[in-house]
């Protein structure tokens, strides 16, 4: 698999076989593109802000989704990596792979592992997407094998609970 430039997403984007609604050239990279957060919720608290800016205590596990709204083709993959801006608060995530074929917003959750609270204000960046191309096409696509979170929008944290190739992962 080969890392997608810049002007590797933009082609991709200029020929529509990769779509990011809420697509902003700013959050473009060298070999990425950075996503903001639109939503933050707080499960504990049931807190769940879509402006300003929401402080997340010490310790405290939360969960933010995406502005960005992501139609991959069956060709693309997205690597997720959390902004050393946040792990610099102090702020943990697990991020992992978006599938080839993957229509939706993105869902992070995270952990304030600092000793005080962090504020994090809606619109900021937060992780950024590294494409990579598939050597190859693959027999099925996330929505065909699974599609749990398939055309997910905003937070998102139990799967569908039907639908082709569901399976709880």
């Amino acid at each position: 698999m080969a890392v997608l430039s810049d002007a590797d997403i933009v082609a991709f984007l200029d020929d529509k076989s990769l779509r990011i609604d809420g697509y902003n050239e700013r959050n473009l990279t060298p070999n990425g593109y950075d996503v903001t957060i639109e939503e933050v919720l707080i499960p504990s608290t049931g807190l769940r802000c879509k402006e300003g800016t929401v402080q997340i205590p010490s310790n405290l596990w939360f969960v933010v989704a995406t502005k960005e709204y992501f139609v991959l083709p069956p060709t693309l993959v997205g690597e997720i990596w959390i902004r050393t801006t946040w792990t610099r608060k102090g702020i943990l995530a697990s991020f992992g792979r978006i599938d080839a074929g993957f229509n939706g917003n993105l869902t992070f959750s995270a952990f304030n592992a600092s000793s005080g609270n962090v504020d994090i204000p809606i619109g900021d960046r937060f992780a950024q997407v590294v494409f990579s191309e598939l050597r190859s096409r693959p027999k099925k696509t996330y929505e065909q094998r699974s599609g749990n979170y398939h055309q997910q929008r905003g937070i998102t944290l139990e799967p569908k609970s039907s639908g082709p190739g569901t399976r709880s992962d």
